[in-house]
């Protein structure tokens, strides 16, 4: 039982940072300097971990690769979105202003 208690309170740990640095991410508004291949790759292994974890009936480490496939996820939804608004940035700073259409 100590060792299922010491389980559940890394996996608490883990899975707080890594949500907080997600979070972190959002919150600021840019994802400079991070690469959607990390929530790839991590979205790949969660989801073989999690997988495992069924197969040998661990549920700390189903639910703590649950909840980082979750926060993969979601980071690279993030990524994704702050990469298309970069994008639509950087072409509205490209046309000069006496090329843009008017708004009513």
């Amino acid at each position: 039982m100590k060792s299922e208690a010491i389980g559940w309170f890394s996996s608490f740990v883990l899975v707080l940072t890594i949500a907080n640095q997600v979070y972190k991410q959002w919150k600021s508004g840019t994802s400079q300097g991070v690469s959607k291949w990390l929530f790839l790759g991590q979205i790949t292994a969660s989801v073989g971990f999690t997988t495992y974890s069924l197969m040998v009936g661990n549920w700390v480490f189903v639910v703590t690769n649950a909840l980082l496939l979750v926060s993969a996820v979601v980071g690279v939804v993030i990524v994704l979105k702050h990469r298309r608004a970069e994008r639509r940035q950087a072409r509205r700073h490209a046309v000069p202003p006496e090329a843009r259409p008017a708004r009513a």
